[in-house]
């Protein structure tokens, strides 16, 4: 982009995503008119591959100065990066979304984090984008739909399933009450929305950034 169109508008940001919120990213993005934000998504099976995110970032980092981008967020929580993606994050001097993982920047970071082991410990969380892809995202990369004696090894631990919708979607909801009746669950919905991944984009988006 020119430097012309820059003094225009917003300067450009470019978020870099977990491939899990890239549809929620886009929808805050729509809703708050944040046209001059672009996003660049890393796989989804990161998920299960944490020790790959930071790498990952880092090297999209690079590609994204390369392109011109003076603003960028990481569109991931630590997500088990176990720090490391804090570090990627302080050497390029940029930010992060706040939190542990996705699951708690939904709900909120305060108030899970106010909650506690007591309230999620023994909770399996299920996000809009589990309750689209479970089969193809959990069941049949964990081996469940081959061997489903492997469920009290992966689920057994849990005692419910925890349904933190960004949409009313009743389908979703079906497909979520669906997945905790297959892993022997207790089910419980609770409307989240985007929760504190709207604000870390907005301020991102206006060049306020404070997200860690």
């Amino acid at each position: 982009m020119t430097k012309s169109k820059r003094q225009s508008g917003p300067a450009p940001v470019r978020v870099i995503g977990c491939g899990m919120i890239a549809r929620e990213i886009l929808d805050v993005c729509r809703a708050n008119g944040l046209d001059h934000v672009s996003l660049t998504c890393l796989p989804a099976d990161y998920h299960h591959h944490p020790e790959r995110i930071a790498p990952a970032v880092d090297k999209a980092i690079e590609r994204a100065r390369a392109d011109g981008f003076e603003h960028i967020l990481v569109g991931y929580a630590d997500c088990g990066t176990g720090g490391m993606l804090d570090r990627v994050c302080e050497r390029h001097g940029v930010e992060r979304i706040a939190g542990p993982h996705c699951f708690s920047f939904y709900i909120g970071n305060e108030a899970f984090a106010a909650a506690g082991d007591d309230e999620y410990l023994t909770t399996f969380f299920m996000t809009d984008f589990l309750a689209r892809h479970f089969e193809t995202f959990l069941i049949r990369p964990l081996g469940l739909d081959r061997h489903p004696e492997l469920r009290d090894a992966y689920f057994g631990h849990y005692t419910r399933l925890l349904y933190i919708a960004q949409t009313d979607d009743p389908v979703l909801t079906a497909n979520a009450r669906a997945a905790a009746g297959r892993l022997g669950l207790a089910f419980e919905r609770r409307l989240t929305g985007h929760g504190d991944l709207a604000a870390a984009l907005r301020s991102a988006a206006a060049g306020t950034d404070k997200t860690l």
